[in-house]
């Protein structure tokens, strides 16, 4: 069984700092492109910055320059690390991956979904 699961989120004071993580486990034979999506309240989920295998970084324009993923190979693991933070970030953030996942013989490429963190930016 494949899961993604985050961890980071949080209650911050605009201008603030969070860092989430998100890991990827289970039977899994390669990681592709990963991502970050959020959803404000009332709204629909936009994607927030995505990271390809070789490393590149692509970014909504509402977050350039405040937000920064990464990701660690070794750990299927991708992280967004978010820097002065605004009221209208505030959202639940789901990551994405792009697996190669099953077992020898029957493999499947497929995108799945985190369960969410919230994070709230409030003074």
């Amino acid at each position: 069984q494949v899961q993604l699961v985050e961890s980071g989120g949080g209650l911050v004071q605009p201008g603030g700092s969070l860092r989430l993580s998100c890991t990827a486990s289970g039977r899994i034979f390669s990681v592709y492109a990963m991502a970050w999506y959020r959803q404000p309240p009332g709204k629909q989920r936009e994607l927030v910055a995505s990271i390809t295998s070789a490393g590149n970084t692509n970014y909504a324009d509402s977050v350039k320059g405040r937000f920064a993923i990464s990701r660690d190979n070794a750990k299927n693991t991708v992280y967004l690390q978010m820097n002065s933070l605004k009221l209208e970030d505030t959202a639940v953030y789901s990551c994405n991956a792009d697996l190669l996942v099953g077992r020898i013989g029957a493999v499947i490429r497929n995108g799945y979904w985190g369960q969410g963190t919230q994070v709230t930016v409030s003074s």
